[in-house]
This record gives C-alpha cells, structure tokens and sequence, in this order.
C-alpha cells in the first residue's frame, strides 16, 4: 500500500495481479454477470488508486478492505441494474466467446486456492456458513439476513464476525492479499 499511496503505478499492477481473480471470483459470485464483475473490479481499483489514503492498516488487513468495497460495489451495481436485465436480450445458447485458454500453471493455482477456501468454509458451524453466504455472496444486509434467518440481528452479526475470525484462522497465511510467501 505504501507503493500506491505513493503513486507508484507497478505497485498497483502488484497488489492488482495479487488481489484481483479472487475480488473478481466475489463480484461474480454476487452479480453473476461477467461484464458486470469486471466493471466492478475496475471501479474497486480506480477507487484504490484514487483513495489509498482512506485505507487504516490498524482497522483491519487490506484484504478485507479490498472485499468490503468490492461486495459494497458489487452490491450496488446489483441493485442499479435490475432494471436494466429486465430489458435485455439474451445471448444465443451456443455462443462461446473467443480468447485464451488459461495457462494450466495458474489454472492448478486456482484450483488449489478454491481447495483452501471450500476447507475454510467447511470449518464453519452451519449457522456461521448461512450468515455468512447470505451477507457476503448474496449481498444481503445483516438485518435482512436476520429476517431471512428468523434470528436476532445480534445474534446474525455475532455468528458473521465469528465465522470471518474462523475463516481467517483456516486460511493459511500465503492466501492473505499482501502476505509475503516467507512470513509465519
């Protein structure tokens, strides 16, 4: 972050190469809408590079930063656009965009880093997973999680705030955005 408060535009292209399959796996997740997705993780980067100050290392790891804006945005752009696909025209069924096949190196890497995660969630208590999917990939706000739910919204925010502890405490190290392969 340093780098990028300074201006340094290679230290973007970093955290960016870091940070971005997994924020653009999140925006996805909650759009589903590639084009959409994408705009989003643009939008999250501009505001990065714009706003760097903002971010408070003593608030929270620059990880959950990057996924509070990237889920606040992906949010929003879900809620501006329903409008929109009611609209819009399908593509044909057999369409198959062109471009380049994944390199099978970092096709392994996702798919070991997908591993990681599915293990994390799994470490979850039911109730946490529930909570967490809903606020976090259904984009729901806690109290409509605690509606959906028919619990307390304090019990909602107790179960999110200690499934995130539990997921962080599942997720080895290297997996944080930022964390340097030889750090314990």
């Amino acid at each position: 972050m340093r780098g990028v408060r300074a201006r340094n535009p290679e230290s973007l292209a970093s955290l960016y190469d870091e940070s971005s399959r997994f924020l653009y796996g999140l925006a996805l997740h909650i759009l589903r809408d590639e084009a959409d997705a994408e705009e989003v993780i643009m939008d999250v980067y501009q505001h990065l590079w714009n706003h760097a100050e903002v971010y408070d290392e003593t608030r929270g790891s620059l990880w959950s930063w990057l996924a509070v804006i990237t889920r606040n945005r992906a949010i929003d752009r879900l809620r501006q656009s329903s409008g929109r696909r009611a609209r819009e025209v399908p593509i044909e069924l057999g369409y198959e965009p062109g471009g380049e096949s994944e390199v099978p190196e970092n096709l392994s890497i996702f798919q070991e880093e997908r591993k990681l995660v599915r293990d994390a969630m799994d470490s979850l208590t039911r109730e946490q997973r529930q909570a967490i999917e809903l606020a976090f990939f259904r984009g729901l706000t806690h109290v409509e999680v605690a509606e959906r739910l028919g619990a307390p919204l304090g019990t909602i925010k107790t179960r999110i705030r200690a499934g995130l502890q539990r997921l962080r405490e599942a997720m080895p190290p290297a997996m944080w955005i930022g964390a340097r392969a030889d750090a314990k």
